[in-house]
């Protein structure tokens, strides 16, 4: 089977992209999936997506992790928009589907904004936190991540007895002022550290708002692969709305492959 892809991505978070809107790959198995992501023997990235036609949105962004298991993507969801956009999709303000339900996304010339779903509670676990932004994240925050190896650290956490079952994806945060923190992600699914995390950015300036005395709204949030922003509306202690993940998604490469 030939397959034409486009590789995109998004602060270091890369992805295969395929069009499928005339439903030409809705036979692709599991199995192709994860050769399609392999960083060795197929395309490589950390999940692939498949642009699907939708009924009610512009689209449906289907998503896969690298090992074939299926979550939501934050800055997946910014790379699907992009690429959307290749496709003759109107972007500029736009609603898709995802697995987790419909999302709302603008875009300009030099960023795209996602807008996540609401988070209703910040749950504790020791000294770390827990949240479900699209998927579920295990928040660290230390005074230098560079005192624990986030691969060491995120596989001893990810498969632990509480987690070992449905996996999470662990964080370690370092925060350098009341509104700006740099994290590293260990990512379930990819089982491995990635450039870069949106549901992971999230959930972390959302943490940083939880323990902060004064309402943030906005949080800056350094990567490995570069830099996003995250706005957002307290509702209540551990309630936010009006969530938007921001930053940038780019074109790598398009090709042909025979999966």
């Amino acid at each position: 089977m030939k397959i034409q892809f486009s590789k995109f991505q998004g602060t270091g978070n890369d992805f295969v992209m395929l069009d499928n809107l005339s439903g030409k790959y809705n036979a692709l198995s599991i199995e192709q999936i994860k050769n399609l992501c392999d960083r060795r023997f197929g395309i490589g990235a950390d999940g692939l997506i498949k642009i699907n036609s939708s009924e009610k949105s512009a689209f449906e962004m289907d998503y896969y992790n690298a090992d074939g298991s299926k979550s939501f993507c934050g800055n997946g969801a910014r790379c699907a928009v992009e690429f959307a956009t290749s496709l003759g999709i109107d972007t500029k303000s736009v609603y898709f589907d995802a697995c987790d339900g419909e999302h709302f996304a603008e875009r300009n010339e030099t960023e795209i904004r996602v807008k996540m779903n609401n988070v209703v509670a910040i749950d504790s676990d020791g000294d770390a936190f827990i949240v479900q932004t699209g998927s579920p994240h295990f928040v660290q925050y230390q005074p230098n991540n560079t005192l624990k190896s986030i691969l060491d650290f995120g596989r001893e956490i990810r498969y632990s007895d509480k987690y070992r079952s449905t996996g999470i994806n662990v964080n370690l945060v370092q925060v350098l002022s009341k509104n700006e923190i740099v994290i590293e992600t260990y990512e379930r699914g990819v089982e491995d550290e990635t450039l870069s995390c949106g549901t992971g950015a999230t959930a972390c300036a959302l943490v940083l708002d939880f323990l902060s005395e004064s309402e943030l709204s906005k949080v800056k949030v350094k990567v490995k692969g570069g830099n996003l922003l995250v706005e957002f509306k307290r509702i209540a202690q551990g309630r936010y709305e009006e969530i938007y993940l921001i930053g940038s998604a780019n074109f790598v490469y398009a090709g042909e492959i025979d999966a």
